[in-house]
């Protein structure tokens, strides 16, 4: 049976949130080749009344045809957004009516929230001493509201095993296309960002996206330092032979690079080299050894302790987990 997944429509809803785990989920198939294939979700929308019309924040409302009990037989709950959820951002306080549909979710049940849904997460106690992030304009009233709550503002969105959280609006589909490729791997994943035109992946946090004074328009950008490191991720690579690309010194370069993609420039080698290095090990038979060198960790041993530390297993448990996906979905 495809792994089904309820959407929480409630009113003040976005459509463009609303609409994104179907256009994620929706469209995964069991083959790379985005040809006929098994479904591998099946997603349905609820409110948390009987079936009806549900306000939005456009000028239209949806036709909503499940209740709450959808959530009863849910494997994945996805809360977006709303511009109508009162206590719950106000007080940090579920409604009775909204509380009565959480309690219908069933134990182990995986929770996501995409952007200010992460409130609702919030008030029903998902996130109770656990990281969360949300939209960077409401990651302060969010951590007054929910104290008991590790809040990042800087990161698209984190993946705390059974309950994951995204920022703002696109970030939810930074979040869909991770669980798939968490799911099923990074081929199925991919296919859906490309049907998608979107990244498959996309750098830093959302740190990038936050309001700042323009930089002076005579400093180039870091594009083709990053385009530089990614056309030779498997040699070592120094910070300042990044910086002579832009022709920068190492503190400017660290600067600019940190304003245009959210993260150090260290920090973002690391996440590039660990895609790589999963892509290797889901795609090719090469030894660990090989994969390790392909992708710039140098040793298997930099490369077991790296995919702990992101992914938290080492790469022939990845391998195994991901290229057994893989063979199924075909």
């Amino acid at each position: 049976m495809p792994h089904r997944v309820v959407v929480l429509a409630l009113d003040g809803a976005l459509p463009f949130e609303l609409g994104i785990p179907q256009r994620i989920f929706g469209r995964s198939l069991g083959t790379e080749s985005g040809g006929p294939g098994r479904k591998l979700y099946e997603v349905v929308t609820c409110s948390i009344r009987p079936p009806g019309p549900v306000r939005t924040d456009a000028d239209f409302a949806v036709l909503v045809e499940h209740g709450p009990e959808a959530l009863a037989t849910a494997d994945t709950v996805v809360v977006p957004a709303s511009y109508e959820l009162g206590p719950v951002f106000e007080e940090g306080r579920l409604t009775e009516e909204l509380a009565a549909a959480l309690a219908l979710v069933r134990p182990g049940t995986r929770m996501v929230s995409i952007c200010t849904g992460s409130y609702v997460l919030a008030a029903a106690g998902y996130l109770d001493g656990r990281p969360a992030t949300t939209h960077w304009s409401s990651a302060d009233h969010f951590q007054r509201i929910f104290p008991q709550v590790r809040v990042d503002p800087d990161v698209l969105f984190i993946d705390d095993g059974d309950v994951l959280t995204s920022a703002g609006v696109a970030a939810g589909i930074d979040l869909c296309l991770h669980l798939v490729r968490r799911d099923h791997g990074a081929a199925v994943a991919n296919e859906i960002a490309r049907r998608t035109v979107v990244p498959p992946h996309r750098d830093g946090g959302q740190a990038q996206y936050i309001h700042r004074p323009l930089p002076d328009p005579q400093f180039a950008t870091t594009t083709a330092a990053r385009a530089w490191a990614l056309a030779r991720l498997e040699r070592p690579i120094l910070l300042r032979d990044m910086a002579e690309q832009e022709a920068m010194s190492v503190r400017t370069f660290t600067r600019r690079f940190r304003e245009e993609v959210g993260i150090s420039p260290g920090q973002w080698l690391t996440q590039q080299r660990v895609e790589r290095a999963r892509h290797l090990l889901e795609s090719t038979d090469l030894s660990i050894d090989q994969v390790a060198r392909d992708a710039g960790f140098g040793t298997a041993t930099s490369l077991r302790q790296h995919l702990q530390a992101v992914l938290g297993v080492p790469p022939t448990v990845y391998r195994r987990t991901f290229r057994s996906s893989a063979d199924a979905s075909h």
